[in-house]
């Protein structure tokens, strides 16, 4: 894991990850539930869209296996990963339940 990622993932804030990727239907289709989810949570979440294209490294380091995969952090620790699609309400519960750790 680099340095700037744990930087990202050591916030007080949960941090939910995205590693998608350009050509991936299912990563576009996302794209509009994370600005729901943003719009809703607000400050209470920090959303990171990270490109397995260009982050080939990182994503292998993550055992990134499929596009979209969704990571949660909060203070460095991972506490959720999942690959495939989601509803905005299922990613709500998830950074909810990472709030309170």
């Amino acid at each position: 894991m680099t340095d700037a990622f744990q930087n990202l993932v050591a916030s007080e804030t949960p941090v939910l990850i995205d590693f998608w990727a350009t050509w991936c239907g299912p990563c576009r289709a996302m794209a509009p539930v994370l600005d729901d989810l943003k719009a809703d949570l607000g400050e209470r979440v920090r959303i990171i869209k990270i490109d397995v294209d260009k982050n080939t490294d990182l994503a292998v380091q993550m055992k990134v296996m499929g596009v979209p995969t969704f990571m949660v952090y909060k203070k460095g620790i991972q506490y959720w990963s999942e690959a495939g699609t989601f509803t905005k309400e299922s990613l709500k519960k998830v950074i909810e339940s990472v709030e309170n750790q």
